[in-house]
């Protein structure tokens, strides 16, 4: 901020990346909280930093209702999550949220998958078209194929998106 005379400056203390997605997974876990209050729900939320991302999420018994068949509700409350840091920061948030290690266990299976589909297009040198899958269904394969050494690319639009895993040209 300058001040009238234009000889004083004032400068906002720089904060680091760090600082700002924890200061996000502080905001998520301050509506989840609230969100297990008025779901009556017993959890205990634990906040990290993964990379270039928040990680949050809330262990404890009993939770799959927060997960839902297939993760729905898990993308939905993930969804609302990012949507609270942005009411309270300004910035959109690429915030994760895992519930009762769904998260966890799924990109495990993903990562298998992922391999199973690299093994195959190496072997016939066709490409392969998978299931629709969430965007953190498909980030998780795309960066398995690409540690794999080959290439894929997503296809189609919402909730009919897909990956194709590539041969090598």
């Amino acid at each position: 901020m300058v001040s009238d005379d234009a000889s004083v400056v004032e400068e906002k203390p720089a904060t680091s990346r760090r600082d700002r997605l924890e200061a996000e997974g502080d905001i998520a876990a301050d509506f989840l909280e609230e969100v297990l209050d008025i779901a009556d729900l017993d959890g205990d939320i634990d906040m990290d930093v993964d990379g270039n991302r928040a990680a949050v999420s809330i262990v404890g018994a009993d939770l799959m209702q927060l997960v839902g068949s297939d993760g729905e509700v898990l993308e939905a409350l993930q969804e609302l999550t990012r949507l609270a840091v942005l009411r309270d920061t300004g910035e959109r948030s690429r915030l994760m949220l895992d519930v009762g290690g769904h998260r966890a266990e799924r990109r495990k299976e993903l990562e298998s998958l992922a391999q199973t589909v690299v093994d195959r297009v190496r072997e016939g040198g066709e490409s392969q078209r998978l299931d629709p899958m969430s965007p953190f269904e498909r980030k998780v394969v795309h960066d398995a194929v690409a540690a794999a050494g080959l290439t894929s690319e997503s296809e189609g639009e919402e909730p009919e998106r897909r990956v194709v895993v590539l041969p090598t040209p």
